[in-house]
């Protein structure tokens, strides 16, 4: 990376990014921990075919850190998908370039 691009490319890299900072600074879980579920994540994503190209890097991030986050049992792994499939709606109805905002009915799978 040359010393003039972004750290991030995308907004919610960056907090998926300081999530995993706060989460960790709560005590949630040790920095070990974290770096062992990182790397568990690039391992499996590359036994799958991931070109380890940078570009996916903070998609396993996430992973990593919803796996972890449920095995700690902070959340679960359903909790995570229905919030995550609300996203998606959000998104799904929000015009290009504007803010994404979930409301209630986000949650509402019909």
């Amino acid at each position: 990376m040359a010393g003039d691009e972004p750290v991030f490319r995308e907004p919610w890299e960056a907090h998926a990014f300081a999530l995993a900072v706060s989460l960790h600074q709560k005590g949630l879980f040790s920095w070990t921990e974290w770096a062992a579920a990182l790397a568990a994540q690039i391992t499996r994503a590359q036994a799958q075919g991931d070109a380890d190209l940078g570009d996916t890097y903070y998609r396993h991030w996430l992973a990593a850190l919803e796996s972890l986050v449920a095995a700690k049992g902070a959340s679960s792994a359903q909790e995570l998908g229905h919030y995550r499939d609300a996203w998606d709606r959000a998104a799904d109805r929000t015009p290009h370039g504007q803010p994404i905002e979930l409301q209630p009915r986000d949650f509402d799978p019909a």
